[in-house]
């Protein structure tokens, strides 16, 4: 297994690369532009949470077709960026926290979600200081977050620990493999311009298994798992079942 402590400098108090939090508070304005170089994410977004919402729901006994079907389920949303997923969680009836490590992406997300009428408890903070305080949640989702911090493990391992007992983790993140590298970098990036160039780092993708053995310890059993595929012809998303480029893995205790 790669030690990726090593691939992005030594771990400090805070497990965070302070490069990430620069280049998502020069974009974090942007997120929500649907007209913007972000539109393709928010369509990957929407199909995510979709997926997301009804795998929340059946695992804590709720129906996914009725509308407020999240109603009264803490969820904390790690690494939560401009709020996209922390959004469509609390339209769904969830009390969601959203924290993130950059402070202008928390103060985009806190805008946003009053011009859209949801109220979201966003909070500039690490996970680590809410473990810290002894907080736990129904549910926790590390969502595109993992790829980007320097102990990867640890990480894993502290939103593991915020989850109450029959609760429910959920983990998406990019698989490393040559696939991901060729649609993800190579594709997304330098030639379809569907993120800026420099937004992601291969060494630091996940397999699907790594996450797994970063779970396990902490006593959850793996209940879900999709990978997500782009049409490049019509922009959108949809489940697959090739976990070779972005995948989602849901667990529970």
């Amino acid at each position: 297994m790669l030690d990726k402590s090593k691939v992005t400098g030594t771990v400090g108090a805070e497990n965070v690369s302070h490069e990430e939090v620069a280049r998502f508070n020069a974009l974090a304005e942007e997120w929500w532009d649907p007209n913007g170089k972000y539109k393709t994410a928010l369509a990957f977004n929407a199909a995510r949470t979709e997926y997301i919402v009804r795998q929340l729901a059946h695992c804590h006994g709720r129906d996914p077709n009725t509308e407020h079907c999240l109603k009264g389920l803490s969820i904390l949303d790690v690494g939560c960026g401009g709020g996209l997923i922390s959004e469509a969680l609390a339209s769904k009836g969830a009390v969601v926290t959203g924290i993130d490590a950059s402070a202008m992406s928390i103060e985009v997300a806190r805008r946003h979600a009053q011009q859209s009428g949801l109220t979201v408890a966003y909070r500039h903070c690490l996970a680590g200081e809410l473990l810290a305080q002894d907080e736990r949640f129904d549910a926790v989702i590390n969502a595109e977050v993992v790829e980007h911090v320097p102990d990867q493990s640890a990480l894993i391992s502290e939103c593991s620990k915020l989850v109450k007992s029959s609760g429910t983790l959920v983990l998406a993140t990019l698989n490393r493999t040559m696939k991901s590298w060729i649609i993800a970098i190579l594709g997304a990036e330098y030639v379809m311009r569907y993120l800026p160039v420099g937004t992601h780092d291969w060494q630091m993708f996940v397999k699907p298994e790594e996450l797994q053995a970063w779970v396990i310890p902490e006593q959850f059993e793996l209940v879900s798992e999709t990978g997500m595929k782009l049409n490049p012809l019509t922009g959108t998303w949809r489940l697959s079942s090739s976990l070779a480029v972005n995948y989602i893995q849901i667990y529970q205790r």
